[in-house]
């Protein structure tokens, strides 16, 4: 197939420092051209990621409208040069405005909750069957179903190839690992809480807020003063062999997330690691932890102290297994390339 894919115009593709979904891409172009297909991608000037032909975007930011129309005529013209069987977006759906009445299938992927009415009018303006979107999760294809559209749940996927399984077994006394951004909707206050109550060590790993902002604050009167006591570390941000290390030796992963995550990939990472997850049952959490099997789903922070407990006997193969065979790239590019047939067979309607 010829698909076309594209990326949000801010950060080039691979990133060079932080960048989820542009990661996401530059996997997928990869897995796609070493299967055979011919893709073309459209980025931001700089992305470096191999591709069979490259469309910089002139526009640099997703929220201007001077920006958002330059875009869009710049995105016709790549579909014009490039003749796609499939155009799939992780950008902005606004690009896609000219495409929606025309004959090539179109693809619009979600990392985070849709907006219905934006959803709602690009269904309306579509063809019949030539618009499909995809949620990173389950979770977020059942909150976008609710605008019209067929949906698809696609997971994201983890390095699953450069990540590690750990020790088969950890001391008892292997602390845990707090890794995500540290932040109140990620629970870090609940990790430190439920550390303190099971006498367990507990490493924070992850960048914070030194703003005077809400997430600011939540770190500086919450979460930095129990630094140092009790046998709680903070170690900042950490890279992948970092990560690695942190995830393969520890107890478990405890993020109690306190909002609807999207999907989350650091929780897939920690899988691949061998650590069990201790989290919360929202979002996509309960899509990616099985309790009982590769973690816990804990409601407060009593059920959190006695999955510390519990997860000692968690089977750590079974965690990296998990994680390779739902979160691994070869999983979900799979998915992907059979979702390419199925709407490339569809018979064109206008």
């Amino acid at each position: 197939m010829r698909l076309l894919l594209t990326a949000d115009p801010e950060i080039e593709v691979p990133p060079r420092l932080y960048g989820g979904i542009e990661r996401i891409v530059d996997v997928l172009v990869r897995r796609l051209r070493a299967a055979g297909h011919t893709v073309g991608l459209v980025a931001r000037p700089g992305s470096e990621c191999p591709n069979d032909a490259y469309f910089p975007w002139p526009g640099l930011s997703s929220l201007s409208r001077r920006d958002t129309v330059l875009n869009t005529l710049a995105l016709a013209r790549a579909v014009r040069a490039f003749r796609p069987d499939l155009v799939h977006s992780f950008s902005r759906i606004a690009y896609l405005l000219p495409h929606l009445r025309g004959r090539t299938p179109l693809i619009m992927s979600f990392q985070r909750e849709p907006t219905h009415r934006t959803v709602a009018l690009a269904v309306r303006l579509a063809a019949p069957g030539r618009l499909t979107f995809t949620g990173c999760s389950d979770y977020i294809a059942r909150r976008g179903r609710a605008a019209g559209g067929e949906w698809h749940g696609i997971p994201n996927f983890a390095d699953t190839d450069g990540l590690t399984l750990g020790s088969r077994s950890v001391p008892d006394d292997a602390p845990l690992v707090f890794l995500s951004r540290v932040e109140e909707i990620k629970g870090a206050h609940w990790a430190i809480e439920i550390a303190r109550r099971t006498g367990r060590r507990l490493v924070i790993a992850g960048n914070h807020s030194d703003r005077d902002d809400p997430e600011g604050r939540f770190w500086r009167e919450k979460i930095a003063p129990e630094i140092g006591k009790g046998g709680i570390e903070y170690v900042g941000p950490v890279d992948d062999v970092q990560k690695n290390a942190l995830l393969g030796a520890a107890r478990a992963m405890i993020v109690p997330i306190q909002w609807d995550e999207p999907f989350g990939i650091v929780f897939a990472e920690s899988l691949a690691c061998g650590a069990p997850v201790i989290s919360c049952p929202r979002g996509a959490l309960p899509e990616i932890v099985r309790p009982g099997v590769d973690g816990f789903l804990i409601k407060s922070i009593e059920e959190g102290c006695d999955a510390v407990e519990r997860v000692g006997a968690l089977d750590r193969t079974e965690c990296r297994r998990r994680a390779v065979e739902h979160f691994s790239a070869g999983a979900v590019v799979a998915r992907y390339i059979d979702l390419y047939s199925k709407v490339r067979a569809r018979p064109a309607r206008s």
